[in-house]
């Protein structure tokens, strides 16, 4: 994996479209002082760099039925790959992020659920898995702050 370099004008304009990725490059030029394609070759640059990998919606997870969130630690019984673990857990929509970490825990998936019992359901298919020793489960009361991954600020 390589960095990108970002500029101040490059950071504004992607700040400025994780709060609003529909914002049109003229809207964007007028922001930060640029024309209209002078934007678009910027986005464009960081698009083929690989910094900016796409354009999504935000969903309120409680808005589509999902009442329950949690957080699970899972414990695998022997060294398990982490494609393997991707995989197993790539068949549960429930499963909304999942992630290899360092510690006791060999991976940690983020869940939404319908209601507890569909959490617990969810929860006992992917602890039935074949590599899992066991999993640990916190549920989220709730979330205090989430936000997008955004560039770092450049130095003043």
């Amino acid at each position: 994996m390589w960095t990108v370099h970002l500029d101040r004008l490059d950071e504004n304009i992607v700040a400025l479209l994780v709060v609003d990725a529909r914002r049109s490059y003229a809207d964007l030029g007028s922001e930060v002082g640029l024309s209209a394609s002078a934007v678009k070759r910027r986005v464009d640059r960081l698009r083929s760099g690989g910094a900016i990998t796409g354009f999504t919606v935000r969903l309120d997870p409680g808005a589509l039925g999902w009442s329950v969130e949690g957080y699970v630690e899972l414990y695998c019984r022997m060294s398990t790959a982490p494609e393997t673990i991707r995989a197993a857990v790539d068949r549960f929509p429930e499963v909304v992020e999942a992630s290899t970490v360092s510690g006791e825990a060999d991976a940690v998936l983020r869940i939404l659920a319908a209601d507890m019992r569909h959490f617990e359901q969810v929860l006992e298919q992917i602890g039935a898995q074949p590599f899992v020793a066991r999993t640990k489960s916190v549920l989220v009361l709730s979330p205090l702050l989430r936000r997008p991954a955004a560039p770092h600020p450049s130095p003043p």
